[in-house]
This record gives C-alpha cells, sequence and structure tokens, in this order.
C-alpha cells in the first residue's frame, strides 16, 4: 500500500435504483462546500472496458470533455471543475479498461510472483492503490470518489469492494460514505416512496458498506415522515437524510444541501473544518434568478437529439447569462435539414441573435453548417466557430472569397481539389483513433490589435484541444490575402489557432474547445464576446 505523507479523508459517493441520479454533480457540490480552506481532489470510476470516453457516440453517452493533459473523461469531470475550481487529470478517472489493462501488463513483466492473477485481491489493491497515489501525489486533503452507475450493476462491483476496504486501510474516521438515491412520486398516488431507497441501502450494506449520509432525488423537498422513514429502515440519523430536490439550476445544489447541514456533517464526521465560502456563487446565482431581457442564440450542429452533446457549451452560455443578466435562449437546429432542403437557412436562422456552430466529427450535416457560416457573415450575425466550426469558416471563406470552387476538408471530400483542411502529414498513418488527434491544451499565440486579442486581453492562451484535421498551412497566404484574418497562430506559426473577419461586428472561431475551461465565476472569453455582440445585435435589431 502506497505510504501517505498526510492523513487524506475520503468521501465516497454511489448511487442507487437509477442511473442518471446526478451523483457527478452531489459530489463536485459536496466537494465545493468544502473547499474553501481544503485542497479537494475529485476521482470517477467507470465500469466501461473502453480505455476511455473518447470513441464513444455523444448521443449514446453525452460530451467527452478534454482535460489539459489531454485525457477524454466523462462529461462529470466537467462538473468537477466547474464547481471545484480544479485542473482535473486523466488519472483520476479509472475505467475497468484502464485497470485491466495495466493487470495485464503488470502480469506480463511478473510483478505478481506466477501466482494466480484474480479479482480480489488483484484487481482491488490496484484500484485501492490509485485512490492513494493521487491523494499522496496531489497532496490532497479530501479525496471525494465517484463511483459510477448503481449498486447491483455487475460492472461496478470491484468498485464497490475497493471503496469498501477503503475504510480499513484509511481507517474509519477518514472515510465517508454518501449514497445518492430516488423517491418517486407515482402518477395518480401523489406520495413520496421510500422502498426503492429502502431496496437501494439494503443492496449497498450488502455488500458491507453503510452510507453515512443518503441523499434522496426527489421532486420536492423529503416529507418529515418520509425523511424518518428512511432513518429508521436504513439505520442512518434523520438529518444525515438529504433531500436531492429538483431545481432548474444545478448550480444551486451546493445551496440546497448546505441549507440542511451536510458540510457540517461532513465535517463532524472526518474531524475536519471548513466552512462553505458562497458569496461569489450566491450572487450570480441572484443575477440568474433576475435576467433583464432576452438573447437567442442558435446551436447548430447533427447531436442536437441528445443535449448532453453540447453540455459544456450551455454551461459556458449560462456562465454569460450570469455576468450580462440576460437570459439566453438557445434554439437547437439540425444542419441536416438545411443540407437536405427541409429547411431554409433563412428560415433556421429567424429570431437569432448571434450562432456557434460547435465541433463535430463526419460530413454528415456540414453543407448545411456551411449554408450557415455564409449567412452569419453576409448579414453580419454575431458568430462563433468551434474546432469543426473554424474549419467550416475557412472552407465557406475559401468557396466564396477566394474562388476556390469546391474547396473542402478531406475528411469531408478526400478528393477535393483544393483541400482547404487537411489532415496534418505526421498524422497519417497512425492507427489508434487517440494517436491521430490533437488532445489536450496547446499554447497559441495572439496578435495585437486582433478580436481575439482584445477577448483574452492576453497574446498568449492555452486552450484544450480535440481533432485531428487543420487549416491546411499551404492555403494561409491565400486565404490572408483575401482578407481572412488569423488571429491566433501555434508556437511555430504552422497551425491556424484563431480565424476571424475584420469588417464583421462579430466574426471568430478556434481550432480549441473554449467551452471546457468556462467557469460561473469566470466565463470563457469567446463565449463572453459572443453574448454581448449578441446583445448589442438585439439592441439594434429591436431599435429598427
Amino acid at each position: 500500500m502506497i505510504k501517505r505523507d498526510k492523513e487524506t479523508k475520503f468521501i465516497v459517493v454511489t448511487g442507487g435504483v437509477i442511473s442518471g441520479l446526478g451523483k457527478g454533480i452531489a459530489a463536485a457540490s459536496i466537494g465545493h462546500l468544502l473547499s474553501s480552506r481544503l485542497k479537494v481532489i475529485p476521482m470517477k470510476l467507470d465500469g466501461y472496458l473502453n480505455t476511455d470516453p473518447g470513441t464513444m457516440n455523444p448521443i449514446e453517452h453525452g460530451e467527452v470533455f478534454v482535460l489539459d493533459d489531454g485525457g477524454e473523461v466523462d462529461m462529470d469531470f466537467g462538473h468537477y471543475e466547474r464547481f471545484l475550481g480544479v485542473t482535473c487529470k486523466f488519472e483520476w478517472n479509472l475505467t475497468m479498461g484502464k485497470v485491466f489493462a495495466e493487470i495485464r501488463e503488470k502480469e506480463r513483466r511478473g510483478d505478481y510472483l506466477g501466482k494466480t492473477v484474480q479479482y480480489i485481491p488483484h484487481v482491488v489493491d490496484l484500484i485501492k492503490n490509485k485512490f492513494f497515489e493521487v491523494a499522496k501525489k496531489e497532496n490532497a486533503d479530501i479525496v471525494v470518489i465517484e463511483v459510477g452507475g448503481t449498486i447491483g450493476d455487475i460492472e461496478n462491483e470491484l468498485y464497490v469492494e475497493a471503496v469498501r476496504q477503503l475504510k480499513k486501510e484509511a481507517g474509519e474516521k477518514n472515510v465517508m460514505y454518501v449514497h445518492l438515491t430516488y423517491v418517486p412520486v407515482p402518477s395518480g398516488v401523489n406520495e413520496q416512496k421510500s422502498k426503492p431507497t429502502q431496496q437501494s441501502v439494503n443492496l449497498l450494506r450488502q455488500r458491507g458498506i453503510q452510507p453515512d449520509v443518503i441523499i434522496a432525488r426527489c421532486k420536492q423537498y423529503l416529507d418529515p415522515s418520509i425523511r424518518k422513514k428512511i432513518a429508521t429502515f436504513c439505520d442512518v440519523d434523520e438529518d444525515a437524510v438529504i433531500s436531492g430536490v429538483d431545481v432548474d439550476d444545478v448550480y444551486k445544489i451546493p445551496l440546497i444541501f448546505e441549507k440542511q447541514g451536510i458540510a457540517e456533517k461532513v465535517h463532524r464526521k472526518l474531524g475536519i473544518y471548513s466552512p462553505p465560502n458562497l458569496r461569489l456563487w450566491e450572487t450570480l446565482l441572484n443575477n440568474l434568478e433576475n435576467l433583464d431581457k432576452e438573447i437567442t442564440i442558435a446551436i447548430c450542429g447533427k447531436y442536437t437529439k441528445l443535449e448532453d452533446s453540447y453540455a459544456s457549451i450551455i454551461e459556458a452560455l449560462m456562465h454569460c447569462s450570469a455576468h450580462t443578466k440576460r437570459k439566453i435562449n438557445i434554439k437547437w437546429i439540425e444542419t441536416t435539414e438545411i443540407e437536405e432542403g427541409h429547411k431554409t437557412v433563412e428560415n433556421a436562422l429567424e429570431g437569432v441573435d448571434g450562432v456557434i456552430v460547435p465541433g463535430g466529427f463526419g460530413s454528415r450535416g456540414t453543407e448545411g453548417k456551411i449554408d450557415v457560416i455564409r449567412y452569419v457573415r453576409e448579414n453580419n450575425i454575431p458568430f462563433l466557430g468551434i474546432c469543426l466550426g473554424l474549419q467550416l469558416a475557412v472552407v465557406e471563406y475559401a468557396r466564396s472569397k477566394c474562388s476556390l470552387k469546391g474547396a473542402n476538408s478531406t475528411e469531408i471530400d478526400p478528393a477535393t481539389k483544393y483541400p482547404v483542411v487537411d489532415i496534418m502529414p505526421e498524422q497519417k498513418g497512425i492507427e489508434k483513433k487517440g494517436g491521430t488527434m490533437r488532445l489536450g491544451a496547446y499554447k497559441a499565440l495572439l496578435k495585437t490589435g486582433t478580436l481575439a486579442y482584445e477577448l483574452y486581453n492576453s497574446s498568449i492562451v492555452w486552450e484544450r484541444h480535440r481533432h485531428r484535421y487543420e487549416v491546411n498551412p499551404e492555403y494561409h497566404p491565400q486565404l490572408v490575402e483575401n482578407g481572412l484574418v488569423i488571429s491566433g497562430a501555434s508556437e511555430d506559426n504552422r497551425l491556424a489557432e484563431f480565424i476571424e473577419i475584420k469588417e464583421h461586428p462579430y466574426f471568430i472561431a478556434t481550432q480549441a474547445h473554449p467551452e471546457l475551461k468556462s467557469r460561473l465565476v469566470e466565463p470563457a472569453p469567446l463565449f463572453f464576446g459572443l453574448t454581448k455582440a449578441a446583445i448589442n445585435y438585439n439592441s439594434k435589431k429591436t431599435a429598427r
């Protein structure tokens, strides 16, 4: 077992009854309440056999969240970063794919000295070691461990056993178990039902874990009688049964938990003291409750059936809303409908004050996005392009302004005569999907006098990337000669990181994903700029 420099505390968050109850939000909220004086590090344990979610369909799994170090992780890490103000690391995410790969590697190296390698102790010990390795490496005061899935899932049984054993390894006074469960109100009955929670906790106790706190997700606050019933049958104190009430804004959850005294319970159980500091948080939430006027931002993509595919973009816009006191209505536009002629661009963008063309992969819907970009460029509608959005803005500009008819990305048309967007030579021939991508935070140098420089108020920025195609350097001179501004480039000046159009009120795109680093207390600059430009556009439109 790893020798520790300090007595790190561990908070384990498990879930029961159904998935999707919000364990990530609950874990992040508890961490937020404790982070005023203590260093809180989050970990997420995922049961799937993929190494990471990087190759999963966003419609199936939701957004892939990219970290500074290039790790592709579950979207819960977005909640961790936004709530805790930390920069997460790939090693803080365990998947069974990563765990089993390391076990096989250790076995082939002979680390097990010829022993029969088994789930217990070998796999479980490796998982526990990861907890202590992260705690020591980060010098963490508290590690919040979220166990993915629900109790009873075969995929997370080894994780559950590892966190059960954690209590013995770390000491009873250093481990706290929080169980998130569900209290339904069946239609026609209009009564909160505690039985699913009782059964879920019973499953947890069968695996040797007694929860210290139960968070019961419900449409309303728990009735006193239901709270008492849960406390009685689940063997917890009545004040340790917390209402995880439905809210219209997840940033309210820390305040709701604090009002019910969850921080005090953690302090008592773990022998720590870190009083919550919620003043700025409350001010911004108050702004969101008292929005003055409305604007509409269109998100033009192909994964719009599942809004989780663009979760960080939605969050970034909410952050801007809190700072501008403007309600931002999101209009979802499926660009395949434009591409296939079911809807015109003009009709699709009716009533819109700003447009975002987000990242994505593949050719479906791209011509529809190009039509949208052409329309907003010609009609001076504020525009922000992200990753693929930048690439398609370059394609549109090459076709319209550089007389390169049929210009395209080789991802979309491998035989295009004018490959203005192409995969870089050094990336060709790599077979592993993740290996072909630029992943993680990269340095960009911004030109003074540009919109990008003004928005960031800096000549150097680090933004996160997730892509394999780039603006082809061979076409940079022709694009610039015809008025496109490459306002930010890689350190060697070879790769276009930001582009913009000077005569347009707000037309900017980046090869990066700035939404990933946006925070409630500090919105992403490009989104904040788009929001202010959209407010200005709306004011002028209203004044006509």
